[in-house]
Parts: structure tokens; C-alpha cells; sequence
């Protein structure tokens, strides 16, 4: 019961704030003090949403997206967890590579994309493969931070009982290192939704919600523009609170 009421109250104080923000929405445009044209009413984004739905398939649309979103977070999260664990493990790949890719991270996302669409095209084989680049960076960081973190006299009792490289990985590094991989595999699914809506509005349009953006951008529709915004943060939001559930879960052991 504690529990639960202490979720309830948080759920309360999340849900403050854009509560607010919606009652400041509707009365801007009741009592008309601002533009309909720049910020339409929230019947207006209603109603757009209800044509999206009925006659151009705004659910097929974010299933695209999120199917998207799906893939390539898989690929990064294996991607991600590998490439650490590799370059943890061994001496000559943490000394070559990790200053490296210490020095890569920096780099915007964002910058990438040219490459990306010269390697890869402008379909939807560049958008996955952005998508798991997002993903990828902060799974490999906190899974490499992870490994590396594992305790000393762990380590000393695998080499003691002469544990093979693999065996040490599985039984000492990656179970030492399980915190932090689900923190990262929780970043990881946040960036990934951010790096699909941005593939889907830097590379070519095609079916998605960022192409529902683009589309009402072009056409000044500023309540299909609203659309696109309002589902982008709720499907956000709800990827976050599953993440994070999954992770309070899967390490509810640590209490």
C-alpha cells in the first residue's frame, strides 16, 4: 500500500506541470491572445488528430517509426554490450581503442549523417543504422564503466581457479557489470526514439512521425505539426517509464 500511494503521488507531481501548461494552452487561444495560425487550439489538434487517424493512417505511421525505433536498438544494444565487453576485457584494446572512441563520442550525432547517407543511402537502411548509432554510444560507455568497475577480489578468485576468458566474462564481468548495462541500455532506448525522429527528418521522408512533421510544416498546418510533437512526447515519455520499470525490475535483487 505505501507503495502504491507513493507512486500515486508521484504520478501526480509528473502530471502538474503539463496539466498547467495545457490550461495556459486553451485559455491563449480562448481568449484569442495569440495566433491561431502559430499555436491552434487544442480542438483544432483534436480534431487533426481524429482526420490522421480516420483517413491517412496515423497509426501506420507510428508503427513505422517505432518499428524503426525497435531495430535499431536491438542492433545497438548487441553492438554496444559486445564491442565493451571486448575492449574491457583486454589490455591491448582498452590501450588502443577506448582513446579513440573516447574521442569519437564527442562528435554530434548529428554530424554523422552525411557520412551515413553516403555509405549507406538515403532509405530505410541509413535511418536504422543512425538509430543504433544513438543507441549504441551509451551502452558501450556504461557497459565498458561496468566491466571495468568489477570487483577485485572477483577477478582474483576467476584467476585463482584458472577461469577461462569466457568463463570470466560471464560468470565475474558481465554479472558485476549488470547495473550499469541496464542504465545504459535505458539511455540507450531514450536516444534511440531522439535519433529516429531526427533520421526521419534529416534523411529522406518516408513513413513515419517525423515525415508527419515535415508534412505539416510544408503546408503551415501548424495543429498537424502539434500532432506530430504531442505523439512524439507521449511515446517518449512511455518508453522512458518502461525502461525504467524493466530496470527496477531486473535489478529489484540489489535491495
Amino acid at each position: 500500500m505505501a507503495a502504491t500511494s507513493t507512486d500515486t503521488v508521484r504520478l501526480r507531481r509528473d502530471l502538474t506541470l503539463p496539466f498547467l501548461l495545457l490550461v495556459a494552452w486553451e485559455a491563449s487561444s480562448r481568449l484569442g491572445l495569440v495566433d491561431p495560425r502559430f499555436l491552434p487550439s487544442i480542438e483544432d489538434v483534436i480534431s487533426t488528430a481524429k482526420r490522421e487517424i480516420i483517413d491517412n493512417g496515423l497509426t501506420g505511421q507510428l508503427g513505422s517509426s517505432l518499428l524503426r525505433n525497435l531495430a535499431g536498438f536491438l542492433i545497438g544494444c548487441v553492438f554496444g554490450v559486445s564491442f565493451a565487453t571486448l575492449v574491457a576485457v583486454t589490455r591491448t584494446g582498452d590501450r588502443l581503442i577506448m582513446p579513440t572512441f573516447n574521442g569519437l563520442k564527442q562528435i554530434s550525432l548529428l554530424a554523422w549523417i552525411p557520412l551515413i547517407s553516403v555509405w549507406f543511402g538515403f532509405g530505410e537502411q541509413a535511418k536504422v543504422v543512425f538509430v543504433a548509432l544513438a543507441a549504441f554510444i551509451p551502452i558501450a560507455l556504461n557497459t565498458y564503466d561496468g566491466i571495468k568497475g568489477a570487483p577485485a577480489d572477483l577477478v582474483e578468485v576467476g584467476r585463482s581457479l584458472r577461469f577461462s576468458p569466457w568463463q570470466r566474462i560471464t560468470r565475474i564481468y558481465l554479472p558485476s557489470a549488470l547495473p550499469a548495462i541496464a542504465t545504459g541500455i535505458h539511455l540507450g532506448l531514450i536516444y534511440s526514439w531522439l535519433a529516429t525522429v531526427g533520421a526521419e527528418y534529416f534523411l529522406a521522408v518516408g513513413p513515419g512521425i517525423g515525415g508527419l512533421v515535415i508534412a505539416g510544416r510544408e503546408r503551415f498546418d501548424m495543429a498537424l505539426v502539434m500532432v506530430g510533437v504531442i505523439i512524439l512526447g507521449l511515446v517518449g515519455f512511455a518508453l522512458n517509464r518502461l525502461a525504467g520499470a524493466a530496470e527496477a525490475r531486473l535489478l529489484r535483487w540489489r535491495s
